[in-house]
């Protein structure tokens, strides 16, 4: 079996949410979409599911935080390369996303924080292949660096 990850989130504007993921390039799947929900596919195994507060409030009893003002998760999804970084991030200023703070650059890893409209937060990241498999140390290694620093 393939596992999969669906990730609710909640929305006050569900078209406008639609809308937000698809101008980041990602689909939204109708067989799984309604006046509740809409599922946005990541990809072959990833899907976020926004959904509206009151109908997420049926899968608990405990209360919906409001993403605006509290975190309760950040999502990171990595890219293939800084400049890939850059490009999403910056379709989605341009569709009503906010970059709550500066870039930040370890060297081996390169990353850039983002809220949707609702305020859910989103981290995109760039991380170097051998620190990937092998940790921030073995990017170091290969640079003759020291310890990684953050710097915006």
């Amino acid at each position: 079996m393939t596992l999969s990850i669906f990730v609710n989130i909640p929305t006050t504007d569900l078209e406008r949410s639609k809308a937000f993921y698809e101008a980041l390039g990602f689909t939204v799947n109708p067989l799984f979409t309604d006046d509740n929900a809409a599922c946005i596919v990541l990809s072959d195994t990833i899907y976020f599911m926004v959904v509206t507060r009151d109908y997420l409030q049926t899968f608990t009893d405990k209360p919906i935080i409001d993403p605006k003002t509290g975190a309760q998760t950040q999502i990171s999804l990595t890219r293939d390369s800084r400049e890939a970084v850059d490009e999403i991030v910056a379709k989605a200023l341009a569709a009503g996303g906010t970059e709550p703070r500066e870039a930040q650059d370890y060297g081996f890893m390169y990353s850039r924080d983002l809220e949707d409209p609702d305020g859910n937060l989103l981290g995109f990241l760039y991380m170097d292949q051998a620190a990937a498999e092998q940790g921030p140390d073995a990017y170091l290694a290969q640079q003759g660096a020291g310890t990684p620093q953050a710097s915006a």
